[in-house]
């Protein structure tokens, strides 16, 4: 006897509430533009540079000199239009062309493909200058505890985003452009970065490619083992997926005994937060897929005994951080409800304690605007409701119209199937 599968009234409304949400967005971004400002436009100025600079340098000092900017984010954020002007973000862009792929498919829809092909378009003419192959940085320079990181600095937390977003649309319309850009991307990442060895099977990759670049980041090299694993895969690159082991190995090396990982293992930025967290998670979970391996399996299972049981408040919502880096002027954040969805999608039926948290997250009460966009924080004494693609409009839409497609089943295909 064959199996009827069932969908329960919460799940139908649900899904009809995160499709309205996603529509009512889709108009809002036309109305608003693709440019937009940052969680870092306090910081992006000369003035906001040198205030940060001072901080790394003399911390008494810089406190006073970053103290109106964090005043300004905790108290005024609205104030940012004071300090940078709005720009475009690549890693906005990569996403916005994965949710309008996503949302093509599964709602059969020609223009949303259109709308997807467009972001596609946009990333091939804002690609890093002076690099042989496609790659993307952010706009600003961006001050770290390193020095001045210039504009246009390609990174390895934005690039994979890049190459899934040609990827999602090659699997569409299998336009061999896409294909080329891809195998571009992939040959950035094999080359470009280096690899700093922590141990006879695993390396450490660099977060650029300054030569100077020490490492130690462990997104970083979650990023870069599910890209080269994937490409590995696409091009059939055995030089790829041996890079990509190594770098997988030090993720998978660097978890704590309870599951966590820290930001870093440079001993300096040991902090635990949430979505840098799900960053980590959701590349095993890709690589897991991709490859079957059990060590992906084990690490994964540990990181969400973690992250349920460490990263949500006592109501069920996610919380900023579990080990916390400074003094925070915040208490939620966009971005963690937008990667809990996105983990939550990755890993759905494995878990039940998730399901059930990302079942009250992806309901995102308090969080959508009259407007149609999200806001962007919730602030100690109220929101923060300044628009910014990269901080995190785009990553949210991104995982909604994840859950939309894999909602869809088996008709998400059909539109695949006509073009």
């Amino acid at each position: 006897m064959a199996t009827i599968n069932t969908v329960s009234p919460s799940e139908k409304i649900a899904v009809a509430s995160v499709r309205t949400a996603v529509l009512r967005f889709v108009d809002w971004l036309d109305r608003y533009g693709e440019l937009s400002h940052d969680h870092q436009s306090f910081f992006a100025s000369d003035m906001g540079r040198a205030a940060k600079a001072l901080y790394y340098k003399k911390p008494i000092l810089g406190k006073l000199a970053v103290a109106p900017m964090i005043f300004s984010e905790a108290f005024l954020p609205s104030a940012r239009r004071l300090f940078f002007t709005r720009q475009r973000f690549p890693i906005a862009d990569a996403h916005y062309a994965m949710g309008f792929a996503f949302l093509a498919q599964a709602l059969g829809s020609e223009k949303y493909y259109r709308r997807a092909v467009h972001f596609l378009e946009v990333l091939k003419e804002t690609r890093c200058p002076g690099y042989d192959h496609y790659c993307w940085g952010y706009p600003f320079h961006w001050e770290t505890r390193l020095g001045t990181m210039r504009a246009g600095t390609p990174l390895i937390t934005t690039l994979p985003y890049a190459y899934e977003a040609f990827l999602q649309v090659y699997q569409i319309d299998r336009d061999r452009k896409w294909l080329a850009v891809m195998e571009s991307i992939a040959e950035h990442a094999h080359n470009d970065y280096h690899d700093v060895i922590t141990s006879e099977d695993a390396s450490s990759c660099s977060y650029n490619p300054d030569p100077k670049d020490p490492g130690g980041v462990i997104n970083a090299s979650a990023y870069r083992a599910f890209l080269l694993t994937r490409a590995g895969l696409d091009f059939s690159r055995e030089d790829y997926r041996r890079v990509a082991e190594r770098n997988l190995n030090f993720v998978l090396e660097s978890q704590n005994a309870d599951g966590s990982w820290y930001y870093s293992t440079d001993g300096k930025r040991d902090f635990v937060d949430h979505f840098h967290t799900c960053f980590v998670l959701k590349a095993l979970a890709k690589i897991e897929a991709l490859t079957g391996n059990p060590r992906c399996t084990e690490a994964i299972e540990r990181g969400v005994d973690y992250y349920v049981n460490n990263l949500f408040d006592h109501e069920g919502l996610p919380k900023p951080f579990s080990r916390r880096p400074r003094l925070t002027v915040y208490r939620r954040e966009l971005y963690d409800y937008a990667e809990c969805i996105n983990v939550g999608v990755l890993l759905k039926g494995r878990f039940t304690k998730l399901d059930k948290i990302v079942s009250g997250v992806i309901e995102m009460k308090g969080w959508r605007k009259a407007d149609g966009c999200f806001r962007s924080r919730q602030l100690l004494l109220g929101w923060d409701n300044t628009p910014m693609h990269r901080w995190a409009q785009s990553q949210l839409f991104r995982s909604l119209c994840f859950f939309l497609y894999e909602d869809a089943g088996d008709t998400k295909s059909e539109f695949t199937e006509r073009r």
